[in-house]
């Protein structure tokens, strides 16, 4: 058999009649089923012929000599390759648009299109926001918590708010603090996170003596964290319940392997990361996870990741099983990536 790409016409229709039947019923797909739905007046002979071609080619399997056929990995990643997300309509879009705006900061509109990404699939829903050292910083506060606690709170523009409570080697007073924040905020307010990292240090090397005490509590507080924590990416998931109903060919063992490893935030970061790689606003689909985790292997993610502003990147997806609506899937993460990359901050 030949290629994908390469299926004749009528070997193409006929598979991806298979592969819809397949996601409608959970059940094998008999040739006669197909001879009743497809256009081309074929017998149910002329039919099990073909799909014995795309048997031998990989597409379809057989549980059991008498039974139908079942779609593989391999039909399905041909069947999502055929599908076209059809334009959004303006009033859907500015619907979406203003359910995002009802959060009151980027990382709420973050975790409310994950809460959407579930109910409009009824599959698992997953996003995370992504900030990098390009955002930018609107004000710094310190407070003095006592025996040498600090509490550092960082705020920017995307009105992101960011907290820690560190513990110094040495007593700072609130005074103190008071200078070194109104410091930062007078010198760094509105410049990448980045950026002002390199210019504390900068500052801190070519001091002059008037600044050196301010500058070596500064210094204290920098080697603490300050203006370097929260980067770390936070995780949103919603929906796991929708797992529960999917017919997987899982012992009792791997099942709960397969909930165990969705409850790690950092597995669900590697498997946003691995497998939504492409360009931004571009709607990636990946049949199997097993490379992931073994217990993944009949799941099927379909993500994008879209552009934020204000230095922050978003990866919103749907996870489910392998049988699933893709149309439906495709079309709800492809709009409300676009609802959330156009949504005003």
């Amino acid at each position: 058999m030949t290629a994908p790409s390469e299926l004749s016409p009528r070997a193409a229709e006929i598979l991806m009649a298979i592969v819809r039947t397949y996601i409608q019923t959970g059940r094998p797909v008999a040739s006669h089923t197909i001879s009743r739905r497809q256009r081309y007046q074929l017998s149910p002979a002329t039919i099990r012929n073909v799909m014995a071609d795309l048997a031998e080619a990989g597409y379809l399997s057989q549980p059991h000599t008498s039974a139908g056929r079942i779609p593989t990995r391999k039909a399905f990643e041909y069947f999502v390759r055929t599908i076209t997300v059809k334009r959004l309509l303006a009033g859907e879009l500015e619907r979406l648009r203003r359910e995002l705006m009802r959060a009151a900061t980027v990382e709420d509109r973050v975790e409310r299109s994950c809460q959407l990404l579930a109910e409009m699939t009824q599959k698992m829903g997953i996003a995370v926001a992504i900030p990098t050292d390009s955002q930018i910083l609107d004000r710094v506060e310190l407070v003095d918590l006592g025996y040498g606690r600090v509490l550092m709170v960082v705020v920017t523009r995307d009105r992101v708010v960011r907290d820690r409570v560190v513990i110094l080697d040495e007593p700072v007073t609130q005074a103190e603090l008071d200078r070194i924040r109104n410091y930062i905020n007078e010198h760094f307010c509105g410049l990448p996170l980045g950026e002002i990292r390199a210019r504390i240090q900068a500052h801190i090397e070519q001091a002059r003596a008037a600044y050196d005490a301010l500058l070596r509590k500064l210094l204290l507080l920098y080697e603490h964290g300050l203006l370097e924590f929260g980067l770390a990416p936070e995780v949103h998931v919603e929906g796991h319940w929708s797992l529960l109903d999917i017919e997987f060919h899982l012992t009792r063992e791997r099942l709960r392997e397969l909930f165990a490893t969705l409850e790690e935030k950092k597995r669900l970061l590697q498997l946003l990361d691995q497998f939504l790689a492409g360009e931004p606003g571009q709607v990636s689909v990946r049949v199997g996870l097993e490379t992931i985790h073994p217990s993944m292997q009949e799941l099927a993610l379909i993500g994008v990741a879209v552009s934020l502003g204000a230095g922050l990147t978003a990866k919103i997806a749907v996870l489910g099983p392998m049988r699933m609506d893709y149309h439906k899937a495709i079309s709800a993460v492809a709009h409300l990536g676009q609802a959330l990359q156009s949504t005003p901050m």
